[in-house]
């Protein structure tokens, strides 16, 4: 805007000088046309200087703009060829006024367009008084359509900043959710499981202290050593949240074995079976839900089920990996199931989270006096 309207500045100006070069007008003409170049070239840094913030800013602005249509008034009165430099103005007054004063504006100026256009007729010609108001209101209306749609667009995108901020928000808000509730299912199968078993064993070696010393001992001895694996367990859960068993690199097998191990006692049996061998590597997160739901389910099974054998078969298939921990224990009405969970009763709501959140299923089949099947298909990723 500032080469348009110099240029048409310094033509209007060059024409003035060349066809009235002994005008008295001509001081004047040339110096309010050097105050206009002036005040074009400052109106920015008139808003940059001003104090008080945006408002002084404004009052600036429109002050400088004042100064400079007022300038431009005088010399097309004295010189009519300086009329074609409102093209600039209008433009800036649309810009910079609100619609019904830049539209009032527009009126002026283009009326004093036609007057300049006027003097410096040679005949009468319609267009004169067509051609400037025409171009005016077309460029008017251009404009305002287009400050319209630029304002619609300014705010959706204002609506958009502020829904991606929401969603931002609402995700962290889901994240810590999903954080915690795989932390408290973490601790449920680890530290919870521990400190249950031990309290068993614990109390197993009171009742027996007097009656079998020995028996009570080997009690003491088996919750000293879930104490010790609790305690590797908690280090490696404070370290990386992933199951110790599965740390030692074995494979998930190899972790339901010593699992399966681990579990056996006099009044429990624990076995393992594998079908077949993975088609592609397991992913880590797999191994330690499945190895979890394991614990889950022989936790259960050691509490509730009052079982002598407990079989734990992990079967790999082409595109999914399944594990079903069956006990041959008093079993549950299957409404039991989906009972929503007590102050103990988070296992079977952990374990299903766990198959769901790596999109899984996990079944619960059991009749009560035949035993309870735990069973959870986790689907694979094709490679």
């Amino acid at each position: 805007m500032n080469v348009a309207f110099l240029t048409l500045l310094g033509g209007a100006l060059l024409r003035f000088v060349l066809n009235h070069p002994d005008s008295p007008r001509l001081p004047w003409v040339t110096g309010l046309a050097a105050a206009l170049a002036v005040l074009q070239l400052a109106a920015p840094r008139l808003r940059l200087a001003a104090p008080l913030g945006p408002a002084g800013a404004r009052r600036a602005e429109l002050a400088g703009f004042g100064l400079t249509v007022g300038c431009w008034v005088v010399i097309v009165l004295l010189a009519p060829s300086f009329a074609w430099c409102a093209v600039p103005l209008i433009y800036t007054g649309l810009r910079t006024l609100p619609a019904p004063a830049a539209i009032a504006l527009v009126g002026v100026l283009t009326a004093l367009v036609v007057y300049a256009e006027w003097q410096l007729r040679h005949g009468l010609d319609p267009n004169l008084f067509l051609l400037p108001p025409t171009v005016a209101a077309l460029a008017t209306g251009v404009f305002l359509h287009m400050r319209r749609q630029a304002d619609r667009l300014q705010a959706l995108v204002d609506d958009l900043i502020r829904t991606r901020r929401e969603l931002a928000a609402t995700e962290r808000r889901e994240g810590t959710l999903a954080e915690r509730q795989r932390l408290s299912m973490e601790i449920h199968d680890t530290l919870a499981q521990s400190l249950s078993s031990q309290q068993m064993l614990l109390q197993a070696a009171e009742r027996t202290w007097d009656s079998d010393p020995g028996a009570a001992r080997g009690h003491v001895r088996t919750a000293e050593s879930i104490a010790e694996r609790s305690l590797t367990e908690a280090r490696r859960f404070v370290h990386d949240l992933a199951p110790a068993d599965l740390a030692a690199g074995g494979g998930l097998a190899q972790a339901l074995r010593v699992l399966a191990d681990r579990e056996s006692s006099g009044a429990l049996r624990v076995r393992l079976l594998v079908d077949g061998a993975p088609a592609v590597p397991l992913p880590d997160r797999t191994q330690s839900a499945l190895l979890r739901i394991a614990q889950g389910a022989l936790a259960n099974v050691r509490e509730h089920a009052d079982a002598s054998l407990a079989t734990i078969t992990l079967t790999h298939l082409d595109d999914q990996v399944v594990l079903d921990v069956a006990d041959d224990g008093r079993g549950f009405p299957p409404a039991a199931a989906d009972a929503p969970p007590g102050i103990r009763g988070h296992g079977i709501a952990a374990m299903r989270a766990r198959a769901g959140q790596l999109g899984g299923v996990l079944t619960i089949e059991s009749v009560p006096g035949e035993g309870t099947v735990v069973s959870a298909a986790i689907p694979l990723e094709p490679q």
